[in-house]
């Protein structure tokens, strides 16, 4: 479920910006996480842009649906840079809590690569593990400020390389078009957008989710530009998983 877990998260989030702003912008945006048209989960993310600086903080918990989906709570952050409209992250951290176990993820980055990362307490690893190589860690972007782009540049087709503390994966976009979006704090033409999810290291090769995600190709993310942002990212993502089709919605923006 972690990893799934993290495909997720890399989608969840629609930061907020503008080019053009003076000081500072803040904006929150909730989410509803649903899995076969069930609701299973709330996520609020917070958005604060101040003197080039931004922070992003999301805390992800479930309904309480146990059949469906064990209980599940995670805070992460991430800050970093806003310069010439885009996000440089300089940190980031997850602590996921899955029953009664939590992990703590953390990684550090300086020009978009990874200078160090830990994982605690630190897992052990299976056979067919496929390890993460210093090379996978070089141009990478962190899973929140990652999916958020400047208003005009290309969103899809493009290739995202994503590092989450543990696994390295690349989200391979594709353009399927526009679609209408309505929630409250935003009503307008969403690009819609094909994802592959192509795993290069920190995983267990064979492993049946993982298998999953990458043969799938039902995969969606929505992007749009709301309220007072500048900056283009998720509103709507549909994931295939083995127990039902996992969405996330927002359901409302606020600046």
């Amino acid at each position: 479920m972690k990893t799934v877990f993290a495909v997720a998260l890399s989608a969840a989030l629609l930061g907020g910006g503008s080019a053009a702003m003076a000081t500072s912008l803040s904006q929150q945006t909730e989410y509803r996480i649903a899995i076969g048209g069930l609701p299973v989960a709330r996520a609020v993310f917070n958005t604060t842009i101040e003197n080039k600086k931004y922070a992003i903080s999301g805390h992800v918990n479930t309904s309480g649906l146990a059949d469906l989906i064990a209980d599940i709570d995670a805070e992460t952050s991430v800050t970093g840079t806003f310069t010439g409209g885009t996000l440089r992250a300089r940190n980031y951290d997850l602590t996921y809590s899955s029953g009664k176990k939590t992990r703590i993820y953390r990684v550090n980055f300086n020009g978009g690569r990874v200078v160090s990362s830990s994982i605690s307490p630190e897992p052990k690893r299976p056979d067919g593990w496929v390890p993460v190589t210093a090379r996978h860690l070089r141009a990478v972007l962190d899973p929140i400020s990652g999916l958020v782009f400047p208003e005009g540049h290309k969103v899809c087709p493009r290739s995202l390389p994503i590092f989450d503390g543990e696994t390295r994966m690349d989200l391979v976009l594709g353009k399927k078009g526009t679609k209408p979006f309505k929630v409250e704090g935003y009503e307008g033409e969403a690009l819609v957008c094909s994802v592959r999810f192509v795993p290069k290291g920190g995983y267990r090769e064979g492993r049946k989710d993982i298998e999953y995600l990458r043969n799938s190709r039902q995969m969606e993310i929505w992007f749009a530009s709301a309220g007072k942002a500048r900056l283009v990212a998720p509103v709507y993502v549909r994931i295939p998983t083995q127990i039902g089709m996992l969405t996330i919605s927002a359901r409302r923006i606020s600046n």
